[in-house]
């Protein structure tokens, strides 16, 4: 729908489409680079204690994120039958500063970001690890998209600083919403191309 759309308003594009499910094998090659560099891990927890972590966060009133309990753990004390996800290692000191050319300067706290899964236990690359190897390789100098982006691009900025890449240049823009106040959406009467051009 999307290259339908871009087709009848005229915008014409170089070279293919590029599918992210496409590239998985060089995302996780990517990943494999940052656990062999011992900036990122294996990560046994299992779903109960994934979910005990968020309850106690939950309690002592701090928002749900992974605890970093196999950040220095040896893999030999990995339990039976657990199939690992790997989790990127970030810095737990300083800050993480996006220069947006909407938002002006965005400063984030390290220690509120957790370490994020880049590959999930079945293998699959997550969304923070894609976009940034498929913006590089591809070299993407300019990114725009919405304001309710922006911890993820804290979190793509420090794999990008990981693997000694150029980040892109930001740009968040505030997002549209319906008069109930929430995102504008297709509930909300936001329409595809496609409406348009129905519509003549």
């Amino acid at each position: 729908a999307i290259l339908d759309g871009l087709k009848w308003l005229e915008l014409e594009w170089e070279g293919e489409p590029v599918y992210q499910l496409a590239r998985a094998a060089r995302h996780r090659e990517v990943a494999e680079q940052l656990l062999a560099e011992g900036k990122a891990y294996r990560c046994y927890a299992t779903p109960a204690e994934l979910e005990a972590m968020r309850e106690r966060a939950r309690a002592e009133g701090r928002a749900p994120g992974y605890d970093g309990t196999w950040r220095h753990r040896e893999e030999k004390d990995a339990p039976e039958g657990i199939s690992p996800a790997v989790r990127f290692k970030a810095p737990r000191e300083g800050e993480t500063v996006i220069e947006d050319r909407v938002q002006g300067r965005v400063v984030f706290a390290n220690k509120d970001l957790d370490d994020l899964i880049i590959l999930r236990s079945d293998g699959t690359p997550t969304y923070n690890l894609s976009v940034v190897v498929d913006d590089h390789d591809m070299g993407v100098t300019h990114v725009i998209r919405g304001d309710d982006h922006l911890t993820n691009t804290a979190r793509q900025t420090q794999i990008y600083k990981a693997l000694g890449w150029t980040t892109p240049i930001f740009s968040h823009v505030p997002l549209i919403h319906g008069p109930d106040g929430a995102k504008l959406s297709k509930r909300h009467g936001a329409l595809g191309v496609d409406a348009y051009r129905l519509m003549g």
